[in-house]
């Protein structure tokens, strides 16, 4: 059975899963830069595109003013995206299945790197959970959606490390929901907050379009 489940996971499973994620993404990207935005009479005294640019700098790699909380918040979303992105990108296993899907790849990062990197990306977004739950503020604001995305967010990374370290379970049986995590978090992604990750950028460059325009250097 568990072997039939790999091989559907692997198969079927991952198709599908494709699918739904290049489609329902290319639909957000699409349904933004089609809703356009109403043309300004005014007089420019600024460049939309400098603005835009500069904006998306600024919010990507500039460390903000904020209070204790939220400096916390954006380091720990730091931690986790940075982690999260290394395991993907770097480790030996993905780049063989990226080159045998687009028909190139990059070299590996050592694997005592990818363990620190996975294990600073899960330790933030354990942190990050319980300051949801302590903080007050963020605790009434958050919702279904919000529990959701992270544990969608999480089970690739804890069970790719339980895979790596061989912990919890048979091989066969952690690599089977290593990638049903990874296909889940595929399908529910472009229909929920996970969008951002293709539309982050494009709302920083739109804000800092129209600041750019009306000439505000913010």
């Amino acid at each position: 059975m568990d072997q039939e489940l790999l091989l559907w996971v692997r198969g079927t499973g991952l198709q599908i899963a494709t699918a739904v994620f290049v489609l329902g993404m290319s639909y957000r990207v699409l349904h933004l830069l089609l809703l356009g935005r109403k043309p300004s009479l005014a007089v420019a005294r600024g460049s939309e595109w400098a603005g835009g640019l500069r904006t998306m700098w600024q919010r990507s790699f500039m460390l903000p003013s904020l209070s204790g909380r939220g400096l916390f918040t954006v380091i720990a979303g730091y931690v986790f995206h940075v982690g999260f992105l290394i395991t993907l990108f770097f480790l030996s296993q993905h780049i063989d299945l990226f080159r045998a899907v687009f028909g190139f790849g990059w070299p590996a990062l050592p694997r005592g790197v990818i363990d620190i990197a996975a294990v600073l990306a899960i330790g933030a977004m354990v942190a990050l959970l319980v300051h949801r739950f302590i903080d007050p503020v963020k605790r009434l604001l958050s919702g279904f959606e919000d529990f959701l995305t992270w544990t969608l967010s999480f089970l690739p990374l804890l069970t790719g490390f339980m895979l790596l370290r061989n912990i919890g379970f048979e091989y066969l049986t952690l690599l089977t929901l290593h990638i049903a995590s990874v296909e889940l978090l595929m399908v529910v992604a472009p229909f929920t907050k996970l969008a951002h990750m293709f539309t982050t950028f494009m709302a920083r460059w739109y804000n800092g379009a129209v600041n750019g325009f009306k000439g505000i250097n913010a």
